[in-house]
């Protein structure tokens, strides 16, 4: 009997030592440059997010694991909606906190992408996990956000998964720039067709 313990003891200090590995490589990634940052939602800006994703997709050529991206856009909303800058910038801050409680500190990365549209990277995360993640932001956001008049905000989601086997990624795209904008073009394509909760 205590030489199951023994091996499950070994497998959980081998499980989180992956996981201390992956959170120092994205805290020296952070470290490595100055961290530019939004200065509303003091998330990463899109500028800094980018190289920070060509390494997420040159880390996974070399190691095989997955990673995946969450894409929010609150712009259909805003279509609808149109509201006062003050407003939106108060909408925004509590979208963020939000995201925030799905963001694993020192292995997640989150991003304001645009205006409206949010980016956050899942590392080691399969695609239907992104999903799950997605879909709970969705729905946190329209329980918990209203405009001044009271309605319920809604954000659409999507999201993507990079790995060396999915095929949208095989050989015959070899740029680390190309991959980047084909992984954060097929979030945002999901992100379209993605139905409100």
């Amino acid at each position: 009997m205590w030489y199951f313990s023994w091996i499950l003891g070994l497998l959980l200090a081998c499980s989180l030592g992956i996981i201390n590995v992956l959170r120092l490589e994205a805290q020296e990634a952070l470290a490595k440059e100055a961290i530019i940052l939004d200065p509303l939602t003091q998330l990463l800006t899109k500028a800094s997010i980018l190289p920070r994703l060509r390494e997420k997709v040159d880390n996974s050529k070399r190691n095989g694991s997955p990673f995946s991206l969450v894409f929010i856009s609150l712009k259909p909303f805003l279509q609808q909606h149109p509201l006062m800058q003050t407003e939106l910038d108060s909408i925004l801050r509590e979208i963020v906190d939000i995201l925030k409680k799905d963001i694993r500190i020192g292995l997640d990365l989150a991003a304001r992408f645009d205006q409206a549209c949010f980016l956050l990277t899942l590392t080691g995360a399969p695609l239907h996990k992104a999903e799950e993640v997605a879909t709970k932001i969705q729905q946190d956001v329209l329980n918990q956000v209203l405009t001044l008049s009271k309605i319920p905000v809604q954000v659409q989601s999507g999201a993507a998964e990079y790995s060396v086997h999915t095929p949208e990624f095989n050989a015959t795209i070899q740029n680390l720039d190309q991959q980047v904008h084909a992984l954060i073009e097929i979030a945002q394509k999901n992100c379209c067709v993605r139905h409100s909760i």
